[in-house]
């Protein structure tokens, strides 16, 4: 039997196995969440009206009481403390970002910051659609701390990711997990695509911060798949990329402005492919052209295969769906599509989602168009099922209250 003497081994090859050892994937997460940490906050909504049909929004007894129950509203009444979560701050002058659902029709906003000062959410505004909400707060001489923001869409199923913020509200609370998947939907939330992670996230997670182990945010923790209320190894985070398109949409029009084709789409799936006599995965299936919209303006036909939008190639609605929404209305677009065996190059000048007919002039952006999308839900009937539903347990409420975890019913319904 042969023994090592470790006092033999130099310093210098010790070092090296620490920095590529198992000591080595600790260090970063201690040094991401040190980074990232003192930007992420916490979030007090006050005075939001419970609906009878949903779980009591008022938050239980905790040790780890981190605000006052109640507050004063401007006339001197007392307002309940009804929503709990967290934020993260986007801009040293008090952005802060947070899930809409946390704060949807509260009547005061309080954050917490990670020393225990608490500042005042001067001006709210939330997207239920992607359920992304801004905060600005009234910091007066106080410093925060932006976090640095990272590239989700650079992100590969198996990275290591962390989730900070204040379950139970236990504030300033790290745990670590992978990317289980990307691209999910949520019923709940009707616009865009989520990143799945097995990082826990419970009550209060919600509008937290996911980041990569450089502590750079690219996501925010949204919802858990669960059948008891917490966690159980499936939660959600809005990418980055989508959440601050929507952040900066709320901060500068109060609203969010979504561009539209005006198409029902359906998901090529070996089913549909099979029966139109086209390969799976060719691109995305046109199922139907709303009348007078500016898909039917701009030459697209039903059952249609759209191949790339904008130079960029698409196989699934959900992409069609990010990339279209994200234009300017108004602007014109390239759309390549696939029509009986050949390609087919066409402009499309891009409509709002409120009303797709409603072309404006090209190249001029509609400022009042509201909302805009790349066509409705698919309803493609049995034989143009995009994708199966995958339940997640029990429908998922999606309050964020101390009394019932952010949940989601996880689908894969093909919607654009």
């Amino acid at each position: 039997m042969a023994f090592v003497s470790f006092a033999a081994i130099p310093p210098a090859v010790l070092a090296d196995e620490a920095l590529t050892g198992p000591k080595a994937l600790s260090r970063a997460f201690r040094d991401a969440a040190r980074q990232a940490t003192p930007s992420v906050v916490t979030v007090v909504a006050y005075g939001q009206v419970d609906d009878p049909d949903e779980t009591p929004r008022l938050l239980a007894p905790s040790p780890a009481e981190p605000m006052p129950r109640t507050r004063p509203d401007g006339d001197g009444e007392s307002l309940r403390a009804t929503g709990l979560g967290s934020g993260v701050v986007l801009s040293a002058d008090g952005t802060v970002v947070t899930n809409n659902h946390v704060i949807a029709g509260a009547d005061k906003v309080i954050v917490r910051l990670q020393d225990g000062r608490e500042l005042t959410a001067g001006e709210v505004h939330g997207d239920s659609d992607n359920d992304i909400a801004t905060l600005r707060l009234e910091v007066g001489d106080v410093e925060l701390q932006a976090i640095e923001l990272g590239d989700s869409d650079a992100l590969e199923i198996g990275d290591w990711v962390l989730a900070i913020g204040s379950p139970f509200r236990l504030e300033a609370t790290v745990s670590a997990g992978i990317i289980s998947a990307k691209g999910r939907t949520l019923d709940r939330i009707r616009r865009g695509s989520l990143l799945q992670t097995d990082a826990a996230i419970n009550p209060g997670n919600s509008g937290g911060a996911l980041i990569d182990l450089d502590g750079r945010l690219v996501g925010i923790n949204t919802a858990i798949a669960t059948r008891n209320g917490s966690y159980q190894g499936i939660g959600f985070a809005i990418p980055i990329a989508q959440a601050r398109w929507v952040a900066d949409e709320l901060l500068h029009h109060g609203r969010v402005r979504r561009a539209a084709l005006g198409i029902r789409l359906a998901e090529l799936n070996a089913s549909v492919a099979a029966r139109l006599d086209l390969p799976v995965g060719l691109g995305v299936l046109v199922y139907q052209v709303i009348k007078d919209s500016a898909a039917e303006k701009g030459g697209i036909q039903p059952l249609d295969v759209i191949l790339e939008f904008a130079g960029t190639r698409v196989r699934e609605p959900i992409e069609l769906q990010n990339a279209v929404e994200r234009m300017p209305i108004g602007s014109t677009q390239q759309v390549k599509v696939y029509r009986k065996g050949e390609e087919v190059e066409l402009e499309i000048v891009l409509a709002p989602l409120d009303d797709p007919t409603q072309v404006p002039a090209e190249e001029q952006e509609a400022e009042d168009g509201g909302d805009a999308e790349a066509g409705e839900e698919a309803e493609a009937g049995e034989e143009a099922e995009a994708g199966e539903e995958a339940e997640a347990g029990e429908e998922a409420e999606a309050g964020e209250d101390e009394g019932a975890a952010d949940q989601g019913q996880a689908s894969g319904d093909g919607r654009s």
